[in-house]
C-alpha cells in the first residue's frame, strides 16, 4: 500500500470514530431534554443502536447496501453477507456509524414511553433493512437515484430525513406522554438538564466534522482542500442555524430560546450534510439559515397542530431539515443548481429523490411498527410510565440520591 492509500484510510478511520463519538451526543441530547426517571433507559437505547447495528450491518446491512445493484433498486444480499474482505474494512467502520446513526434518531422522538424489547426490534430492523435498501439508491453506484444524478453527499436524506421520517411514524403510533395534550392544550414537559442537552450538541457538532468530511473518503492529494472546505461549509451551516433559530424566538417568545437555539445548530449542520461538498461557503450559510427558521417552525406544527409528541424535535430536525437541506442542494449547487444557471432539472431530481426516500421510510416503518404494535405492543403500561422507565424497564435508578 503506498502512502496516498494508507493516509486515506486513516482519515475513513479516525473520521469514522468522530462520527460513532456522535453516540454520546445523541445520548446527552436525549437524557437533557427528557426527565430523570427515563435516562438509563435512553442510555440502555443509544447503546444497544450502535451494539446491535453493527452487528446486524456487518452482517447483512452493508451487503444490501453495496453488494452489486440488482435492478437499481437492492444490493446482492450475499456479497459482503458477515462481511470479511480485508482490504474494504475501513469502508465497513464508516457505514456502520452512519447506520447507527439512521436508528438513534428514533430514539429520541419515542422517549419516555416505548418498550424497550419492542424498540430494540426496531433499531434492528432499520439497520438491517430499511436503512440499508434506500441508501442503496443513493451511495451504491448503480443505484436508481444514483443513475439520476441525486446529490446526497453524507445524508441529509439518506440517514436524516429516513431517521426522522421514521420517527414521526413512531411517535404517532406510540402516542403522546401522559400530560402532555390536555383539553386540547399542548403542555409544556421540561427536560432535566438543559447543561447534558448543550454538550451533547457540541459533541454532535464536533462529530459532524467527521460525518461531513469524512465522506470525501480520501485526504490525500487535492482531496484535502476539498475536506477543508467541507468543514468550513459544515461549520457555517450549523452557526447560521443557530443564529437564526435564537433571534426568530427571541421575536416571537420575547427571550432568546436555549433549546430551540441548540436546535438550530442541529438543523443547519443536518441541511448541509446533502450538499456540503457541491455548495459555496455562501449557499451553506444560507442553507443553515434556512433551516435555523424552519426548524422552529416545524417544532412548533407538529407539536400543536399534529399533536405530535416529540420531546427533542427529532423529526423537525432530522426528517424536515434533512429533507429540505437535499431539496436546497437543487437551489444552491454550484454546478448545476438553479441559482448557478443549471434550470430545473437538478432541482427535479432531488424532490424526485427525497419523495422517495421518505416515502420507503414511513412505509417501511409503519409496517413494522404496526406489526409490533399488534404482537408485543409498543407503550408500557400507565404505572411504568408515570413511575419512569428506569425502574420498570433497568431495576434502577440512574440519579440514587
Amino acid at each position: 500500500m503506498d502512502t496516498n492509500a494508507a493516509m486515506d484510510l486513516m482519515w475513513v478511520l479516525i473520521a469514522g470514530s468522530l462520527v460513532f463519538f456522535m453516540q454520546a451526543g445523541f445520548t446527552l441530547v436525549e437524557t437533557g431534554f427528557t426527565r430523570s426517571k427515563n435516562t438509563g433507559n435512553i442510555i440502555m437505547k443509544n447503546l444497544m443502536d450502535f451494539c446491535i447495528g453493527s452487528l446486524a450491518f456487518w452482517a447483512v446491512g452493508y451487503s444490501l447496501m453495496y453488494g452489486d445493484s440488482i435492478g437499481g433498486v437492492i444490493g446482492s444480499a450475499s456479497q459482503y453477507a458477515f462481511f470479511d474482505s480485508l482490504p474494504d474494512m475501513h469502508s465497513l467502520f464508516f457505514q456502520t456509524v452512519f447506520a447507527a446513526t439512521a436508528a438513534t434518531i428514533v430514539s429520541g422522538a419515542i422517549a419516555e414511553r416505548t418498550k424497550f424489547t419492542t424498540y430494540l426490534i426496531f433499531s434492528l430492523l432499520m439497520t438491517l433493512i430499511i436503512y440499508p435498501i434506500s441508501g442503496s439508491w443513493v451511495w451504491n453506484a448503480g443505484g436508481w437515484l444514483a443513475q439520476m444524478g441525486f446529490t446526497d453527499f453524507a445524508g441529509s436524506t439518506v440517514v436524516h430525513a429516513v431517521g426522522g421520517f421514521a420517527s414521526l411514524v413512531a411517535a404517532a403510533m406510540v402516542g403522546p406522554r401522559i400530560g402532555k395534550y390536555t383539553d386540547g392544550k399542548s403542555n409544556a414537559i421540561p427536560g432535566h438538564s438543559l447543561m447534558l442537552g448543550a454538550l451533547g450538541v457540541f459533541i454532535l457538532w464536533l462529530g459532524w466534522f467527521g460525518f461531513n468530511p469524512g465522506s470525501q473518503l480520501a485526504i490525500s492529494g487535492d482531496n484535502a482542500f476539498k475536506v477543508a472546505a467541507i468543514f468550513i461549509t459544515t461549520n457555517l451551516a450549523g452557526a447560521a442555524g443557530a443564529l437564526a433559530a435564537m433571534f426568530l424566538t427571541w421575536i416571537f417568545y420575547k427571550k432568546p430560546d436555549i433549546s430551540m437555539t441548540l436546535n438550530g445548530v442541529l438543523a443547519g449542520l443536518v441541511g448541509v450534510t446533502a450538499g456540503c461538498a457541491a455548495v459555496s461557503p455562501l449557499g451553506a450559510l444560507m442553507i443553515g439559515l434556512i433551516c435555523g427558521i424552519v426548524v422552529v417552525f416545524s417544532i412548533e406544527f407538529i407539536d400543536k397542530k399534529l399533536k405530535i409528541d416529540d420531546p427533542v424535535g427529532a423529526v423537525s430536525v432530522h426528517g424536515v431539515c434533512g429533507a429540505l437541506g437535499t431539496i436546497l442542494v437543487g437551489f444552491f449547487a454550484t454546478d448545476g443548481g438553479l441559482f448557478y444557471g443549471g434550470g430545473f432539472d437538478k432541482l427535479i431530481v432531488q424532490i424526485t429523490g427525497v419523495a422517495a426516500i421518505v416515502a420507503w421510510a414511513i412505509g417501511t416503518s409503519f409496517i413494522v411498527l404496526f406489526i409490533l404494535k399488534k404482537t408485543m405492543g409498543l407503550r408500557v403500561t400507565k404505572e411504568e410510565e408515570i413511575d419512569g422507565l428506569d425502574i420498570h424497564e433497568h431495576g434502577t435508578n440512574v440519579y440514587n440520591d
